[in-house]
């Protein structure tokens, strides 16, 4: 959270400068607290997905042997596609032992070790989500999830919406105020919370058919880029 707050008077210490100090006045006024979000849409350049390999075998060696050797392939692949090693990063190594219920002794029968690796990769080409979806699942991959959509830089669109909560939020309070009886207003507090959403899409794999099958289709949308803007406002005559 960011907060900004203005004081009402500062008073310096002529006689020592060194020992100048700042004094914050109460409002003589009522005053009146708000909190306005605004959301600005645009359209996402970064997307991001999640891939990784689960593997089973009868011991826990076995397992993450398998799994290495899987995830690899498939990191090797994101390499392949050109993506940077920065936009790479390991999100979870997981090793478990598997039970099955056994009804008839209703008793827990060992079957082995799942072991499971998984990235999450940026891609910064939005258009090529589903190309490199399929690339990584022929690869190998086992485990994918997302894409999630944003944008790389949001600077402009928060500082869109910022004006507009502000206006919004100066607006209702000269509205409380003059229906108070009050002509005017002070601002005298601000903060700040950012915020980002988006939709959630759904990601459908594409059937196997003879030929060329079409990439995965992927549709990015629009995200939102928002601040919840509070701030506080003297009513003054």
């Amino acid at each position: 959270m960011i907060r900004y707050a203005l004081p009402l008077l500062a008073v310096s210490a002529l006689a020592a400068p060194a020992m100048a100090a700042e004094v914050q006045l109460q409002a003589s006024g009522p005053v009146v607290e708000l909190s306005v979000s605004e959301s600005v849409k645009a359209r996402p350049d970064i997307a991001t997905i999640g891939a990784g390999v689960s593997t089973r075998a009868p011991t826990a060696v076995a397992a993450m042997q398998q799994n290495a050797k899987a995830m690899d392939a498939v990191i090797a692949k994101i390499k392949a596609l050109g993506i940077a090693k920065e936009d790479v990063q390991t999100t979870g190594i997981n090793l478990n032992a598997q039970y099955d219920y056994d009804r008839n002794t209703q008793k827990q029968v060992f079957r082995g070790y799942q072991a499971s690796n998984n990235v999450s990769v940026m891609l910064r080409k939005v258009e090529k989500v589903g190309e490199v979806l399929d690339a990584l699942v022929a690869a190998g991959a086992t485990d994918i999830n997302g894409p999630s959509f944003s944008i790389d830089d949001d600077t402009a669109a928060k500082a869109q919406a910022r004006k507009a909560a502000m206006d919004h939020a100066r607006s209702q309070a000269m509205e409380y105020a003059q229906m108070a009886g009050y002509s005017n207003i002070r601002l005298l507090e601000v903060s700040e919370s950012i915020g980002r959403t988006g939709p959630v899409p759904m990601m459908r794999m594409a059937a196997d058919s003879a030929g060329a099958a079409p990439p995965t289709p992927v549709e990015p949308g629009l995200v939102d880029t928002g601040v919840t803007v509070s701030v506080k406002y003297e009513m003054t005559r």
